[in-house]
């Protein structure tokens, strides 16, 4: 004992130094696994070996999209509930000039390619009345358009597909939702490398001070980077629950203890960034569902311009011919599907402020399981977890060795 006491007091700035570069791996390691989550965006090495690395998050984006996704549209949003609460008369006021207007154009680019000699003998003053009369018609065909949209949404609407195509087709937005929503995590993990890291290292340097091991610092090393890389996962999602204990301090994951903020951020992240009003309409409009929409809005077509033939009279029937007809009601339901997502453009404002997507996403999360609302997060880490506590384990025993270099020389 007086041999270690004595090496203690000759080498006390050595001994010294051990917590403080066992801290230092804590935090280094900890750094490492959090940007290897995220970077690099795309594999740098030599493909097709293991010499070679992919942020986690982009590199398993489709399937981490997949599960997010899933998550979303089974526990926190409802696209029913979403365009239910659109008012088909406010929305109407807001997009009332552009409707008006997408009406003349179609209907004299219609009548002038269908029925050019007709169109072309009346005279301007008939044909702004035949055009003033369509537009008449024209609001209840859109209120029409937007009931049947409202009604069949999710027959029409593919709000999977275009959750996981927006997010694989652009990795940044995938890493952007986990990273933000989880930053106060991260920092957690990296400060937790530092408070285990210098508590192990106080041991290590009593254990080095008893044997004067070459392997002790390696090995602790290793341990530090290792143990504390899962601790600091761990603590960020156990316990779910919160475990009160004596003296009123109360236990849970760091995550889950932030429930009320991450659902907050994550419901403006997903409405602003992934269910926009315009990803909605493109997926609307262009998504693999888009064929019921289009089926809805030719037979809204069709019948609003057989009732424009009928109160116009048998002769005007007569003069167009049904062959004619059916091109007409073809042609203009065809501009009708090329011009709607021009026209609700316009109400883009009071589309979002309608839907609300930030508070219906923010009132589902808080209603959600604590094990559903780990499903948030949870799924970042698992995959490839073991690669991320390897790596800090990988660290820490060189840097492990290192100290037993400077110790011995």
């Amino acid at each position: 004992m007086e041999t270690v006491l004595a090496d203690l007091a000759a080498n006390w700035p050595l001994y010294a130094a051990i917590p403080v570069v066992a801290a230092l791996i804590g935090y280094v390691t900890k750094r490492v696994a959090i940007e290897m989550m995220f970077r690099p965006m795309e594999f740098v090495g030599i493909k097709g070996t293991f010499l070679g690395w992919q942020g986690v998050v982009p590199r398993h984006g489709g399937r981490m999209a997949a599960t997010a996704t899933d998550l979303l549209t089974r526990n926190v949003l409802d696209v029913s509930d979403v365009f239910a609460r659109i008012n088909p008369d406010r929305l109407l006021r807001e997009i009332e000039q552009p409707l008006l207007k997408a009406v003349d154009d179609i209907t004299r680019e219609v009548l002038s390619e269908h029925h050019p000699r007709l169109w072309q003998r009346l005279p301007p003053m008939a044909q702004d009345l035949v055009v003033k009369h369509i537009q008449a018609a024209s609001p209840r065909l859109f209120r029409q358009v937007m009931d049947e949209l409202r009604n069949n949404i999710g027959d029409i609407l593919d709000i999977k597909h275009l959750s996981v195509q927006r997010l694989t087709r652009n990795k940044a937005l995938l890493v952007k939702l986990i990273r933000e929503t989880s930053r106060p995590e991260m920092a957690f993990i990296a400060r937790s490398g530092i408070y285990f890291g210098f508590i192990l290292g106080i041991v290590q340097s009593i254990v080095w001070a008893l044997t004067k091991n070459p392997l002790v610092m390696p090995i602790f090393g290793a341990a530090i980077g290792f143990f504390t890389d899962w601790l600091a996962i761990k603590l960020i999602f156990v316990p779910r629950d919160p475990i009160r204990l004596p003296g009123g301090f109360v236990l849970q994951g760091l995550f889950q203890r932030r429930r009320a903020e991450v659902a907050r951020q994550y419901g403006d992240m997903i409405a602003g960034e992934l269910l926009t009003v315009r990803n909605l309409m493109e997926g609307i409009f262009d998504g693999p569902k888009s064929d019921r929409l289009v089926a809805i809005v030719r037979k809204l077509v069709a019948e609003a311009i057989d009732e424009q033939v009928q109160s116009a009279g048998p002769l005007m029937h007569a003069t167009i011919g049904q062959q004619r007809l059916d091109e007409m009601k073809d042609a203009a339901a065809t501009k009708v599907l090329e011009r709607l997502p021009d026209i609700l453009r316009h109400a883009d404002g009071y589309l979002t402020r309608a839907m609300d997507v930030t508070n219906i996403v923010e009132q589902r999360m808080m209603r959600m399981t604590s094990l559903e609302y780990e499903g948030l997060l949870r799924p970042a880490f698992r995959q490839d977890e073991w690669k991320l506590i390897a790596v800090g384990g990988a660290i820490g025993f060189v840097v492990g060795e290192l100290q037993v270099l400077l110790m011995l020389h």
